[in-house]
């Protein structure tokens, strides 16, 4: 039975087909209806931390938000660092839109905004617009015949010719 509400998307969920029937199965069942506010809460936040990080951080995963603490999940030691440095400028502005924010936490959790294997681009399936093909070409003969150069410039012009081809 479907509900007569619309249904919408959970931002900060991957996959829109999947927040759309995560929240219509909370909707029509009585008891977990009451984690719908939650849920929905915490993909508000989730969707204005990304929107005020740089895009260098989008495998950050908000984790929760406590007596005015925020936490952040993130994959490594070195966002965690550089993210360290962010805190201020997140905390601000999250308080501009209305979060109440004392606070930043970081937690790394590594392996968890890994991406899946189907997601990771093989470099075979990169698409280059043809002016950049076009430079490679013209920068496979502007480069000096020597032997330093000749297997760059055999590599340069294999790039070019497989690319051209596509």
């Amino acid at each position: 039975m479907q509900s007569s509400k619309p249904s919408y998307h959970i931002y900060g969920t991957k996959v829109r087909r999947t927040s759309i029937e995560a929240t219509d199965f909370l909707r029509r069942n009585d008891r977990l209806a009451s984690l719908l506010p939650a849920a929905t809460r915490m993909a508000s936040l989730q969707k204005d931390v990304r929107l005020i990080l740089p895009p260098m951080y989008a495998n950050c995963e908000t984790l929760s938000i406590q007596e005015g603490v925020l936490t952040l999940a993130v994959p490594s030691s070195a966002v965690a660092a550089k993210l360290k440095q962010q805190g201020p400028k997140l905390q601000a502005a999250l308080q501009k839109k209305g979060w109440q924010v004392d606070s930043v936490r970081i937690k790394i959790q590594v392996g968890r905004a890994m991406p899946a294997k189907e997601d990771i681009m093989k470099p075979s399936s990169f698409e280059l617009p043809p002016t950049a093909v076009q430079a490679f070409e013209e920068l496979g003969e502007a480069l000096p015949a020597s032997p330093q150069n000749a297997t760059l410039i055999a590599a340069i012009r294999r790039l070019a010719e497989k690319r051209k081809n596509k």
